[in-house]
């Protein structure tokens, strides 16, 4: 019996960035898409579109393209979109706050049901819908409520117990902003995102582009 096919993190972006297009050109009145109009948008190449595509199915038809609404509908749903996840974020300062009341989540499916902290002076307070609760909670309320994702919006020195936190209530699916590696058991999926290291990266990117080199002409000296 052969294993099934790993997918790798780098077309699942790519169908993400898909997805985004898709409801882009729908929303402009467009009905069919090729691949090679996909990959323009995308700053891919076709054949890498038709490639992740046929990954997961047969969805366009030769000489037409794709039906934009049909594709949008069919990438929902591999990405589990089509559905929500109760979603619970744990640290309720700035970063916390802010993503609490990002509206995209919800849009996107992640419903964002509970907020927790370890500072006494923010519990019983309230964030959009959520009251702040104490982390000590957290596990028995993600079994109780079949919470899906967490959130870990701590500082660097409580992600590692947030995680403990959210891995004990059976959390499996974890998007950690604290900028450290994270110790989770098999079968627990973690997705970092590190701001300093995205604007470290802008920063080069700024730098390389203004060290524009010096040409010094050499001769001989009258």
């Amino acid at each position: 019996m052969s294993s099934p096919r790993k997918v790798s993190d780098s077309t699942v972006r790519r169908l993400s960035s898909y997805l985004r297009i898709l409801r882009d050109i729908q929303s402009d009145g467009t009905h069919t898409v090729s691949s090679e109009r996909l990959a323009e948008l995308g700053g891919l190449t076709s054949a890498q579109v038709r490639k992740d595509l046929s990954f997961f199915g047969n969805f366009g038809v030769r000489g037409r393209g794709y039906d934009v609404g049909d594709l949008r509908t069919a990438l929902t749903g591999i990405l589990g979109l089509d559905r929500t996840w109760k979603t619970v974020v744990v640290g309720a300062g700035r970063l916390g706050s802010a993503l609490i009341s990002y509206p995209e989540f919800p849009n996107q499916g992640f419903a964002i049901v509970g907020v927790f902290d370890v500072d006494p002076s923010k519990l019983g307070r309230r964030i959009g819908d959520c009251e702040i609760r104490p982390v000590q909670e957290l596990r028995d309320y993600a079994e109780r409520e079949s919470i899906s994702v967490g959130i870990i919006a701590t500082p660097r020195v409580a992600a590692q117990e947030a995680a403990d936190h959210l891995v004990a209530g059976g959390i499996r699916a974890i998007l950690n902003f604290a900028p450290m590696a994270l110790d989770v058991p098999p079968g627990v999926t973690v997705r970092h995102v590190n701001l300093a290291i995205e604007l470290e990266g802008l920063s080069f990117a700024i730098t390389e582009s203004s060290n524009v080199p010096t040409t010094i002409e050499t001769g001989d000296a009258d």
